[in-house]
């Protein structure tokens, strides 16, 4: 059974989201405001909307390829908890050569809704982690 997500715009100029093509995971967010970044500027973009993401799941925002390849637009930092109900912000930072302005009603970002399981927390000492073919071995260690 699909979950709801239930949308307010407070801006009357944004889009509602929405699912650009059948069967894809991420729905486009749009910008509320004129923003421009210089290159390697950050900024917190809003959205012109507040959700309510459902009970055990957890918004995650990611970057639009064609912003991310063409012009360097990258998202950082984007979790929206099902408890949040303020206007939802994208962090976006320029890692492009020339300035980037995003118009009001531009898609900025897409979010995808993941179910998650709370966990509970337990200390161990240092050994008592089950062994895995892995073990400590990281950042590169699998190769090209």
């Amino acid at each position: 059974m699909k979950k709801t997500l239930k949308i307010v715009r407070v801006r009357d100029n944004v889009p509602i989201p929405k699912y650009a093509l059948p069967g894809d995971a991420g729905f486009d967010l749009y910008v509320g405001e004129k923003v421009t970044l210089a290159p390697l500027e950050r900024a917190s973009i809003n959205t012109g909307l507040k959700m309510e993401i459902p009970a055990g799941c957890v918004g995650i925002i990611y970057e639009k390829s064609g912003l991310s390849f063409k012009h360097g637009i990258i998202t950082y930092g984007n979790v929206i908890d099902s408890g949040y109900r303020g206007e939802v912000r994208v962090g976006v930072m320029n890692l492009g050569k020339e300035p980037y302005t995003f118009e009001p009603g531009n898609k900025v970002a897409q979010m995808i809704i993941h179910e998650y399981e709370e966990v509970k927390f337990k200390e161990v000492k240092d050994g008592e982690l089950s062994a895995s073919d892995r073990g400590e071995r990281g950042f590169g260690s699998t190769g090209k």
